[in-house]
């Protein structure tokens, strides 16, 4: 079983996971400092959301214009191409006196630009590991996601108490900028997919043929849905406990990293299958715990450990791995991953407006109580697709052994 010291030992691998790592700590800082100075000036629940959570709307605008990018053009060239945005786009934040609205503007490209470099992100891990790492590596770019959320949330919450936001929004800008040698100096630059017009027509050409099969359309719902609708919990964690948000928020982020490491790396495929039918159920239970009023602590401990069931999505993307053929693998993985931070966005305002209708504890028991139903509805088509991915990449590893296999009667043989 390859472990994390010999996939960090690939050179490639370390500048793709610094990189995005780097990214991944820019846009947490910035997010939670524009939803703390909205919450603070407004006292709405649903605009803090709204500037937290939705500019993951998107998303579903990059999966339906330039995904196509994610295999027909040269990958490390437009991951430095949108890391330089993003800089430009919080730097803009941290320099400017804005209003609300152009925040959200240059949030809003700053995320577009993202649903474009996620699938070029996953689409190039599958070059820059062997197939049998795949799975440790998607692992292992969750665990940076997981610890820069907690370096992120809880840095952020740390220095405003004693900064001011534009200097926190700076030190986001300096993080981001970070990222562009990591991907300049580590990737080689190597050549499309596939051949092909990066646009609008090309996107759409491998949108149909993905979501024209049968097995991809509920892999896809299974990996948004119930995972949205807790990123609607999650969107309520500031009107809910204010300052004390920071700490849920890492929480959370503690749990998905620990889920991922554990079920990554400890896992066999037919395991995490198996395991992933129960963490479904494990994601939604403990936010259960918000309709009592119970401390801060104990609330942080249940989101850690219902942020645990987000790594059931590892078993799921890597069936859809196996269900996809090579020339789109990284447009469909910057697919489904627009299709859920969009999940994300709409749930999380959807959200917001219902705290403001209601309260916040109440909304996150409801959303709670929608993941879980989700989950229970697509019990079904999940298994059956899971069990065709089983099946194929059983096929593909028997495959794998039988080129390596000595022929009879050779050297081997005897």
């Amino acid at each position: 079983m390859t472990t994390y010291r010999q996939l960090f030992a690939n050179q490639e691998f370390r500048s793709l996971w610094i990189g995005s790592a780097l990214g991944t700590a820019s846009s947490t800082m910035t997010s939670l400092t524009l939803a703390l100075m909205v919450d603070a000036a407004t006292g709405s629940a649903l605009l803090a959301a709204l500037v937290m959570f939705g500019p993951s709307l998107a998303q579903v605008l990059g999966a339906s214009t330039l995904m196509s990018a994610a295999d027909t053009a040269r990958p490390r060239r437009v991951l430095i191409m949108l890391a330089t945005l993003s800089t430009v786009a919080v730097g803009a934040q941290a320099a400017l006196d804005l209003n609300a609205g152009t925040r959200l503007l240059l949030a809003l490209l700053v995320a577009y630009g993202l649903s474009i470099g996620s699938g070029v992100r996953w689409g190039l891990l599958n070059e820059v590991v062997d197939k049998d790492q795949f799975v440790l590596g998607r692992s292992a770019m969750n665990l940076s996601v997981g610890a820069m959320q907690i370096a992120g949330f809880g840095t952020a919450g740390l220095l405003l108490q004693a900064l001011s936001p534009s200097t926190v929004l700076w030190l986001a800008t300096g993080a981001s900028a970070l990222a562009i040698p990591a991907f300049r100096f580590g990737l080689r630059d190597r050549a499309p997919r596939r051949v092909a017009r990066t646009g609008f027509g090309e996107t759409w050409r491998g949108n149909r043929r993905l979501l024209g099969q049968a097995s991809t359309r509920p892999l896809l719902l299974a990996l948004s849905i119930p995972n949205g609708l807790i990123v609607g919990c999650e969107a309520l964690f500031v009107p809910y406990a204010g300052s004390g948000a920071g700490w849920l928020l890492a929480a959370g982020a503690a749990g998905m990293m620990t889920g991922d490491l554990v079920i990554g790396r400890f896992l066999s495929p037919s395991g995490r299958r198996t395991a992933g039918r129960w963490l479904r159920y494990l994601l939604a239970v403990p936010f259960l715990g918000f309709a009592f009023e119970l401390p801060i602590a104990v609330l942080a401990v249940f989101v850690a450990l219902g942020s645990f069931g987000y790594s059931a999505s590892l078993a799921q993307q890597e069936v859809l791995v196996d269900l996809t053929p090579v020339e789109l693998r990284g447009q469909v993985l910057g697919l489904e991953s627009a299709l859920r931070m969009t999940a994300f966005g709409v749930f999380a305002i959807l959200a917001g407006a219902l705290a403001d209708l209601t309260a916040a504890g109440p909304g996150i028991t409801t959303f709670a109580v929608a993941s879980l139903l989700a989950s229970l509805a697509l019990t079904p088509p999940l298994a059956r697709v899971m069990s065709i991915g089983s099946a194929r990449g059983d096929s593909a590893a028997a495959e794998r052994l039988e080129t390596v296999r000595p022929a009879a009667g050779g050297a081997g043989g005897r």
